[in-house]
């Protein structure tokens, strides 16, 4: 199995998992002399395999992300890590750009009027630089899931 299948059936299974979840909710209380909707019994056991097979993807995924380099010095794992923080920096500064340059209509002249205390357009060239970089990055994680078996 390639690594993106797993990651693929990490997906599927925590998605399931997740619906398994809403249909115990929906039949955890009925009305007294009713039956629910379906067997809370089954569902649990069904829930109980969901996370076993969970746990062994989650398991050799991270076996394999630690294990398979990714060029020189780093492996998967420490891409990953360089690439969510990446995603972090960008969104935590795209979120000042847009308090930056939020605009405020002024009906009068005696309102207070408010100025940006940074470059927008600087902190903007910043977001985008590190926009492009996390797609890089992410294409060859894509790319190298594609063509590593799991360990």
């Amino acid at each position: 199995m390639k690594l993106a299948e797993a990651l693929a059936e990490r997906s599927d299974c925590e998605g399931r998992i997740a619906e398994i979840r809403k249909r115990i909710v929906r039949s955890a209380r009925v009305q007294e002399g009713e039956q629910p909707a379906e067997n809370i019994s089954d569902l649990l056991a069904e829930s109980e395999r969901m996370f076993a097979r969970l746990l062994e993807l989650v398991r050799a995924i991270h076996r394999t992300i630690s294990r398979t380099a990714f060029d020189l010095g780093r492996t998967v794992a420490d891409v990953i890590a360089e690439r969510d923080l990446i995603g972090e920096r960008r969104d935590f500064l795209a979120g000042i750009a847009e308090a930056a340059s939020t605009r405020q209509d002024r009906y009068s002249k005696s309102e207070v009027k408010f100025v940006a205390t940074l470059s927008v357009a600087n902190v903007q060239a910043e977001v985008e630089r590190l926009a492009t970089r996390y797609r890089e990055l992410d294409m060859r994680l894509q790319e190298l899931s594609w063509n590593t078996e799991l360990a």
